[in-house]
């Protein structure tokens, strides 16, 4: 049987994961990636402490928040295409050196 600690873990790792993939990679794809990570651990851990209080709370908000990152992450890649299409690069460094 998987546990609220069980769940709490796994949540709290992905989460990690996530936070790593969006401090270490310098493509806004991956940027874009790992913060996909973070909402889906976050909806994941909603999930799991609603069936810890024996309460339908959590999965209620689980649908919202994945409808969100779906909105989220159309946006997002709409917004790279657009970026790669003008710039050819998704390099933050690249991009930012553009700028000046």
């Amino acid at each position: 049987m998987i546990t609220i600690f069980h769940g709490l873990f796994l949540s709290i790792i992905l989460f990690c994961l996530g936070f790593l993939c969006l401090i270490i990679r310098r493509n806004l794809l991956y940027i874009l990636l790992g913060l996909e990570i973070m909402i889906n651990s976050v909806a994941l851990l909603l999930v799991f402490i609603g069936n810890y209080l024996h309460q339908i709370d959590g999965q209620i908000m689980y649908i919202f928040i994945i409808t969100i990152a779906a909105a989220e992450a159309g946006i997002g890649l709409a917004f790279l295409i657009s970026i790669y299409k003008y710039k050819n690069t998704l390099d933050i460094d690249t991009l930012r050196e553009m700028k000046k």
